[in-house]
C-alpha cells in the first residue's frame, strides 16, 4: 500500500473510532495520533499532498489511487462537499484534530454541537473539486459565484494543463476534465439558484482555455434548462469543455491572426474538429459523445460548415446544442480581428439563422434561457496565470 493510501486508511479509522467512543476514551487519541503520524510521514516526501474524491475514484495529485477505487469513505466525503483535501504546509496535531472533528460533524458521526473554531491560519484546506482551496474557517462562507471574487483560477489551470498534455504528449486526462465540469456545475448552482459564471478574456492567448470553459458552462445550463437529467447535463458539459481540443495543434500565429486567413491557413484551421475527435477517440471509450461533438460542432443544419460531409445526415443533439453555445461565446468575446458583440446582437444573430445554421428548437431554448437569466449571467476576468493557448 502506498503512503497516500496508508494515510487515507488511517484517517478513515480515526473517523470511525471517534464516532464510536466518547471524548475521553483513549482509543480516540490513539487513532488520531496514528493518522497524524501517517500525514507527517506522507509530508516527508510530499510537503503539500492533495487528494480529490470523485465518485468511485480517489486521486492523489494527478494520479488515480487504484488500490482506493470504490473507497466508501471517499464517497461519503464527496457527498458532504469534501471533494478536495489539501495540506499546504506543516499541520499541527491540534489543527489536525479540529479538522477531523469538523468533518465528523458534517458526516453526522457525533451528536454534539459544533464549537466555534479558532480564527487562526491552518494548512488544511478542503471543499468542492476544482475550487481554489479554502481554509476551514473560510469554507463555511457562501460561495461567491456572482462576484468578481470567483475567478475559477484552479479550473483554468487544469484546462491549461490538459491542453499542454495533449499538445506535447497526446495524452488526455479525463479525470481532470470531469473534475472541472463538476466544479463548474457547483458554481452554476450557488446559493440554491442557477447562475451562469462566464470568464472574460484578458489576453488573446487565453482564448482556447476560457472559451472551452464558457462553452461547458453554457452547454450544461442549456441542457438543464431543456430538462435533461443530471448525468446527461454533465456529459454535455464534458463535450462542451473538450469540443475545441483539436485547436491545440493549430499554430498560434494562425489561431490569433488579426487579419483574414489565407486558403492554406483556413484548411489548417478547419482540421481542428477532426483532430480533436481523433484525440478523444484514442484516449477513452467513455468519450464517444465528446468525440462526436468535437467532430460535428461546426456542421450546420443545412449541411454547410465543416468538415464537409459527403452524405448529408443529421448531427447528434449534443453537437447541435454545443454549436449554439460555441457561437454565442465566440461572438461575445473580443478577438484580434473584431470586437465583442453585445448579447442582444448575438441572440438576434442566432435567431436569424435558426433552421439553416442552427437547430431552431435549441435556439429558441437558448434565447429563452438567456433572457430569463440575463441578470444572473456573471462574467469575471480570467486569472493572469492562465495565459496560454
Amino acid at each position: 500500500m502506498s503512503d497516500p493510501s496508508r494515510f487515507l486508511t488511517s484517517l478513515a479509522q480515526a473517523f470511525a473510532t471517534m464516532g464510536l467512543y466518547p471524548n475521553t476514551h483513549p482509543s480516540r487519541a490513539r487513532t488520531l495520533d496514528a493518522a497524524y503520524e501517517q500525514l507527517l510521514l506522507l509530508q516527508s516526501t510530499d510537503p503539500q499532498p492533495q487528494f480529490s474524491f470523485l465518485e468511485h475514484e480517489v486521486v492523489y495529485g494527478r494520479t488515480t489511487l487504484q488500490d482506493m477505487r470504490d473507497w466508501a469513505p471517499g464517497t461519503r466525503l464527496s457527498g458532504i462537499g469534501v471533494q478536495r483535501l489539501e495540506f499546504t504546509g506543516f499541520v499541527s496535531r491540534e489543527d489536525f484534530e479540529l479538522f477531523v472533528e469538523d468533518v465528523m460533524q458534517r458526516l453526522a458521526l457525533t451528536a454534539s454541537s459544533a464549537e466555534a473554531r479558532p480564527e487562526r491560519p491552518t494548512a488544511i484546506r478542503f471543499g468542492a473539486v476544482g475550487l481554489r482551496g479554502e481554509t476551514q474557517q473560510e469554507e463555511n462562507e457562501p460561495l461567491q459565484v456572482a462576484g468578481i471574487n470567483y475567478t475559477m483560477g484552479e479550473e483554468v489551470s487544469a484546462i491549461k494543463w490538459i491542453h499542454q498534455e495533449v499538445a506535447s504528449r497526446g495524452n488526455l486526462h479525463l479525470l481532470e476534465a470531469e473534475a472541472t465540469v463538476r466544479s463548474l456545475s457547483v458554481a452554476m448552482h450557488g446559493e440554491s439558484r442557477i447562475v451562469i459564471p462566464l470568464l472574460e478574456l484578458k489576453e488573446f492567448d487565453q482564448y482556447t482555455t476560457t472559451h472551452s470553459m464558457n462553452v461547458a458552462v453554457l452547454a450544461m445550463a442549456l441542457a438543464e434548462y431543456l430538462g435533461l437529467d443530471a448525468r446527461d447535463v454533465r456529459t454535455f458539459g464534458v463535450a462542451g469543455l473538450l469540443h475545441d481540443l483539436g485547436k491545440v495543434r493549430i499554430p498560434k500565429e494562425i489561431l490569433n491572426k488579426p487579419g483574414k486567413l489565407t486558403d492554406e491557413e483556413r484548411q489548417i484551421m478547419q482540421r481542428h474538429p477532426s483532430d480533436g475527435a481523433r484525440v478523444l477517440i484514442d484516449s477513452d471509450r467513455q468519450l464517444d459523445l465528446a468525440a462526436t461533438v468535437a467532430y460535428e460542432h461546426h456542421i450546420m443544419i443545412d449541411g454547410g460548415g465543416y468538415p464537409n460531409m459527403h452524405f448529408r445526415r443529421d448531427c447528434h443533439a449534443a453537437s447541435k446544442l454545443v454549436h449554439v453555445c460555441d457561437v454565442y461565446d465566440a461572438l461575445r468575446t473580443k478577438r484580434p480581428y473584431r470586437g465583442a458583440w453585445e448579447s442582444p446582437k448575438v441572440l438576434s444573430y442566432l435567431e436569424e439563422r435558426a433552421g439553416t445554421e442552427f437547430d431552431a428548437s435549441i435556439v429558441r431554448g437558448f434565447i429563452a434561457m438567456m433572457q430569463a437569466w440575463d441578470l444572473r449571467v456573471t462574467r469575471t476576468d480570467a486569472p493572469e496565470e492562465a495565459a496560454w493557448k
